[in-house]
């Protein structure tokens, strides 16, 4: 899948729609899996700031915005330079809570606030902290030249669902899904293309959004990520890999 759009591309739909598209980070403060990895040191600085450092790098953001249940993660995004106009309320920070809701309840706020909704909110989650400002803007290029409903972050499928077994309780294996008849699926290069979401970005249209509460329509369109800028951070595994990436990425920088 191509998705590579010549920088003079992007510049001219930045320019274009700079007022339309408002970037969204998400960053509760009371993780059970991982507590406080919103603001962990990762490669030098919190986590969350190689988002905000992302989002405010690109041409097509008009603003960044956090929506946050926490004080110090709230002081922590102020200082790297994002808005903080509104505190999430308790109800859409547990566990529970279902993402729609925290996206719907920011769209709402800009809308009764502000005086009307973005045309795009760029949902940009703290744990995918090797996106780049292009990613976005790539992104959004989509959703502007496709006049998408959405544009979502996805990867190749590193095992491919053909491939993919269950295993019953005695230990036997079997397909997960079923197989088409075609004998050559055995072959890697033969498989058809498969791709999975890597959580790395959203572009959603907010009316369509706010009707059907749903980024997925017959009008979304992918954004390839490649594995490298595609890790999402979910474990202490993940940040300690993701901090000996970005030591590195920091290092080579100097």
């Amino acid at each position: 899948m191509a998705n590579r759009v010549d920088e003079l591309s992007i510049f001219a739909f930045g320019l274009f729609s700079v007022a339309r598209f408002v970037g969204l980070i998400t960053a509760r403060g009371g993780s059970k899996g991982l507590p406080g990895k919103n603001i962990a040191n990762v490669g030098g600085q919190p986590l969350i700031a190689w988002t905000i450092k992302a989002a405010l790098g690109s041409r097509y953001l008009k603003r960044t915005i956090i929506s946050t249940d926490s004080d110090e993660i709230a002081d922590v995004a102020k200082q790297f330079g994002a808005e903080v106009p509104f505190m999430r309320p308790a109800d859409l920070a547990q566990d529970s809570s279902p993402h729609s809701d925290v996206i719907r309840h920011a769209i709402l706020w800009l809308e009764r606030n502000e005086g009307r909704m973005p045309d795009y909110i760029v949902l940009l989650q703290p744990t995918s902290p090797f996106r780049t400002a292009l990613d976005i803007d790539e992104a959004c290029a989509i959703a502007d030249r496709d006049d998408a409903d959405s544009v979502v972050g996805v990867s190749a499928q590193k095992s491919h669902p053909y491939w993919t077994k269950t295993m019953k309780a005695n230990g036997l294996l079997s397909d997960f899904m079923q197989w088409p008849h075609h004998s050559e699926y055995w072959q890697r290069q033969k498989l058809p293309s498969a791709y999975v979401i890597n959580g790395v970005i959203y572009v959603i249209r907010c009316s369509h959004f706010m009707r059907e509460a749903t980024y997925f329509t017959d009008k979304t369109f992918g954004y390839v990520v490649p594995p490298e800028r595609s890790l999402d951070i979910d474990t202490a595994w993940d940040l300690k890999l993701a901090d000996l990436l970005l030591n590195e990425i920091v290092l080579k920088d100097k």
